[in-house]
C-alpha cells in the first residue's frame, strides 16, 4: 500500500513535500509530521498577528493571516495552520499538527500529531490523534480516531496485501480523500479508509475499508456510488 493510493499532498502543503512522499507507506506520514515541522524556520514565516485575547499560543506556531480564529482556543506548537482554515471555539491543538488550506478545526476538538489535508472538516467534538485525514475528508460530530491499543502493543494495519506491523505504539486513523465517518463512530487504532469510503454513525470500525465501500449497521460492508468528489 502506498500513500498515493489514498491521497495527494495538496499544493499549499508543498513546503513539506520531502517528508510526505507518494510512494511511501501512508503510516510513515504520521511518523514524519514532527520532522516536517522541525524543518521550518518559524521566525521567517508571516504568521497571523491579530490573535484574540482568549487564544493561548505556545511554542512554534504558524497561522496563515487569513485563518479565522475563535474567542478562545489553545494551540501548542509546533503547528502549521493553512490559508482559509477556520478554528472554532474550544479547539485544542497540542503539538505536531499540520492543517492544510480551507479546513475546519472545530469546536471542542483535539488534535495531536496529525495531518489534515486540504478542505477537510473536523467540526464538532472530535479527537484526532496520530492520524492522517485526506483532502475533503469529513468527520461527523463526536467521531474518535483512537490511537492506542488497550494492551499498549504495536499497531498492525490491514492492507490489500495482508496485515503489516507498523512498529508504532500509537497510530490513529488514515482516511483517504473524501472519506467520511458518521456521528459518534469510533475508528479503532490503525484503521484505514480508502478514497470515498464511508463508516456509518455509531459504529466502532477497525481494519481496512476499500474505495467506495460503506460500513453500515452491524458492520455490513457494501459498495456505494458517490458523486461530486
Amino acid at each position: 500500500m502506498k500513500s498515493k493510493d489514498l491521497f495527494e499532498l495538496p499544493e499549499p502543503l508543498s513546503v513539506f513535500s520531502e517528508f510526505f512522499k507518494p510512494e511511501a507507506e501512508p503510516w510513515t506520514w504520521v511518523k514524519n509530521i514532527g520532522k516536517a515541522l522541525e524543518s521550518l524556520d518559524f521566525s521567517k514565516l508571516d504568521s497571523k498577528k491579530d490573535i484574540p485575547a482568549g487564544v493561548e499560543i505556545t511554542g512554534d506556531v504558524y497561522i496563515h493571516p487569513s485563518v479565522k480564529l475563535p474567542p478562545f482556543a489553545q494551540i501548542t506548537g509546533p503547528a502549521w495552520i493553512g490559508e482559509g482554515t477556520e478554528v472554532r471555539a474550544g479547539c485544542f491543538i497540542r503539538g505536531n499538527v499540520i492543517i492544510g488550506a480551507n479546513c475546519v478545526a472545530g469546536n471542542s476538538c483535539e488534535f495531536k500529531n496529525s495531518m489534515i489535508l486540504g478542505d477537510a472538516q473536523v467540526p464538532h467534538f472530535n479527537y484526532v490523534g496520530d492520524s492522517i485525514l485526506g483532502n475533503r475528508a469529513h468527520l461527523g460530530a463526536g467521531v474518535i480516531c483512537a490511537n492506542l491499543r488497550m494492551d499498549r502493543g504495536c499497531i498492525t494495519v490491514a492492507t490489500p496485501d495482508g496485515r503489516m506491523n507498523t512498529g508504532m505504539r500509537k497510530l490513529g486513523a488514515i482516511m483517504g480523500d473524501a472519506a467520511e465517518a458518521g456521528c459518534n463512530a469510533v475508528l479503532q487504532p490503525g484503521t484505514i479508509l480508502m478514497k470515498r469510503a464511508v463508516v456509518f454513525s455509531g459504529i466502532a470500525f477497525s481494519g481496512l475499508l476499500e474505495e467506495n465501500m460503506m460500513a453500515a449497521e452491524r458492520v455490513q460492508i457494501r459498495k456505494i456510488e458517490r458523486r461530486g468528489f
